[in-house]
């Protein structure tokens, strides 16, 4: 690791803005509910909470004190946080009733709906592990998913419930729970049967190490890996959020456990992220501790979300960066402010720093970005960036959270000095233990404790950390090495372009040349693009840089639910027109 990435101690910030900050973080995590300690029984040292709660099941027994508060918001429909935990005790019952037990996998396979929790948090409080199926996948990719895992139990909607027929016949009634059945066809027991009976959560013992879920990789170059999370990983995520908003309180002069003002609005969070992707999920995860509304949608529509935000006051929103460009644009044509908007936060993708500029001048700076790097496999953010920091440097993804190790190591896994390039290690109690039932990927990417993300990246002298590319996906023109993230945010940049995704192709004499999908409006003819845009990135990228291949459409691009741009199928498209 270098120096700029490590920590001299358990309980100092890496990389601090400021020494107010370094300080503030130093005194925060050496006693109280932040206190950091080392646990060294993976064979190696960790920084971890010392009082972080020993399992997801402590958080949710902990949303009694919210009361009749509002917790889930669907449409017409409101959930308090009392009614969600009755019906979550009674799933959970019944769940134990008909033979699931601790470890067992419980499939949850629906659309964000307020149920998607109910069976979350009810196979939390048993200790059954959670296998969150890909709304968006066909039979194969589910027949798949379940060979894999071997679920005990199934919940599912309507839509799912056709999907799956042929995969579950010999799965009895009792253990295929199914929700908003629609126009699917009879089979299982329908939710509503269930909530009638007790809703007190039934005992249990569960610990941090035991498996809370499994979280399949989007597997856009191959099958899906099946990522295993403990409680305490998922815990370490939710405790690194406590914690910045516990900094941000002290560095505007308030303790760091000052209560909300009671006569203050209930914070609320539009959830656009699916919640089988580990960014929605932590979203979940950060509502139900913090007592925070959640507004969920069958689908993202820009209008919806915009009438959501005024209607229910909400002050934050999370999604990829395509949904919140769209909800900045759909928001500047109606000429909705969307004044109780605080906090704007994006990830699962690249975030092309026009968007966060955007952000600032479209709100007056007065809503704070904010953006988190992770994967899957660490369990959501390991390095954060946001507000005012952001702002300065809208395209880093900022420093890495307290209890996280970054190392930035070329091809032979030797540190690389500050300022080059080479790919992003990771270890940390937020890093998970590996892939279900697959020891020699498990061993590959983690082995010796540090995950290797695959993501080529740099950290400048004051610690701020750039993510440049995916190795698989960097693009060597004769011998120059191109990162399509570069070059993808210079074309952002540009007036006419609403979407870019930039690929390589195969060359005769450079071996590759960079090649550019752009989505434009429908309006714009797309005559004169190429040249205006090589034009107008002349000032901003080596030309080696530049593309030698524009296509464009006025088609959104394909990407995968969790908002990745599906190159290889950019790449089979330019192959049939150029055949």
């Amino acid at each position: 690791m270098s120096d700029t990435a490590t920590a001299p101690s358990a309980a100092s910030d890496p990389t601090p803005a400021t020494p107010d900050r370094q300080q503030i973080l130093h005194s925060l995590t050496q006693s109280g509910p932040f206190e950091l300690t080392i646990d060294e029984s993976a064979g190696y040292p960790l920084r971890v909470y010392k009082h972080a709660p020993p399992s997801l099941r402590a958080v949710l027994e902990a949303t009694a004190a919210q009361g009749d508060k509002p917790f889930l918001v669907y449409g017409d429909e409101v959930i308090s946080y009392a009614e969600h935990l009755r019906r979550v005790g009674a799933l959970a019952r019944h769940l134990l009733a008909h033979g699931v037990r601790k470890g067992d996998r419980v499939a949850i396979g629906m659309r964000n709906y307020p149920e998607w929790s109910v069976g979350f948090w009810a196979c939390q409080a048993i200790g059954a592990v959670v296998v969150a199926l890909n709304a968006w996948w066909i039979t194969a990719e589910l027949e798949f998913a379940l060979e894999d895992s071997q679920p005990s139990a199934f919940i599912v909607d309507g839509e799912r419930l056709e999907r799956l027929r042929s995969l579950i016949k010999g799965v009895r009634e009792e253990t295929l729970v199914v929700v908003r059945r629609g126009d699917a066809g009879p089979g299982g027991i329908d939710l509503t049967e269930i909530l009638g009976g007790d809703g007190g959560l039934p005992d249990a013992d569960i610990g941090p190490t035991d498996l809370a879920t499994i979280l399949y990789t989007s597997g856009t170059t191959g099958k899906p890996k099946g990522a295993m999370a403990t409680h305490r990983n998922h815990l370490t995520n939710l405790t690194n959020g406590l914690l910045s908003g516990a900094l941000a309180r002290v560095m505007m002069g308030l303790p760091a456990d000052a209560q909300p003002d009671p006569a203050a609005p209930q914070p609320g969070m539009l959830q656009t992220f699916p919640l089988f992707h580990i960014g929605g999920l932590s979203g979940l995860l950060a509502c139900t501790a913090m007592g925070t509304r959640m507004a969920l949608m069958y689908k993202w529509s820009p209008a919806e979300a915009i009438q959501l935000v005024q209607d229910h006051r909400l002050s934050s929103v999370a999604g990829v960066p395509i949904v919140v460009r769209q909800l900045l644009e759909a928001a500047a044509a109606s000429g909705a402010t969307l004044d109780s908007l605080l906090g704007i936060s994006s990830g699962g993708a690249p975030v092309p720093p026009d968007l966060i500029r955007t952000i600032g001048s479209q709100f007056q700076a007065r809503t704070a970005a904010g953006n988190g790097y992770g994967l899957t496999e660490t369990t959501s953010a390991v390095i954060v960036n946001g507000g005012a920091d952001y702002f300065a440097r809208p395209d880093s993804v900022g420093r890495p959270v307290v209890c996280a190790e970054i190392r930035v190591v070329d091809d032979d896994g030797r540190d690389l000095p500050g300022g080059q390039i080479g790919e992003l290690w990771v270890r940390g109690p937020n890093v998970i233990p590996g892939y279900w039932g697959n020891p020699e990927a498990t061993e590959a990417a983690f082995g010796g404790g540090w995950f290797r993300t695959g993501d080529l990246g740099y950290v400048d002298p004051e610690g701020f950390y750039y993510v440049v590319d995916r190795k698989k996906d960097v693009i060597i023109r004769g011998g120059e090495n191109v990162y399509c993230a570069e070059v993808e945010a210079a074309l952002l940049e540009h007036p006419r372009v609403r979407d870019a995704a930039v690929i390589g192709l195969p060359h005769p004499e450079y071996g590759e040349e960079v090649a550019a999908v752009i989505r434009i409006d429908p309006e714009d003819s797309g005559q004169d693009l190429a040249d205006d845009l090589r034009t107008a990135l002349a000032d901003k990228l080596a030309r080696f840089k530049i593309p030698s291949a524009i296509r464009t459409t006025s088609e959104e691009l394909p990407r995968t639910a969790t908002g990745k741009v599906l190159k290889q199928q950019l790449r089979l498209a330019f192959a049939e027109a150029r055949a």
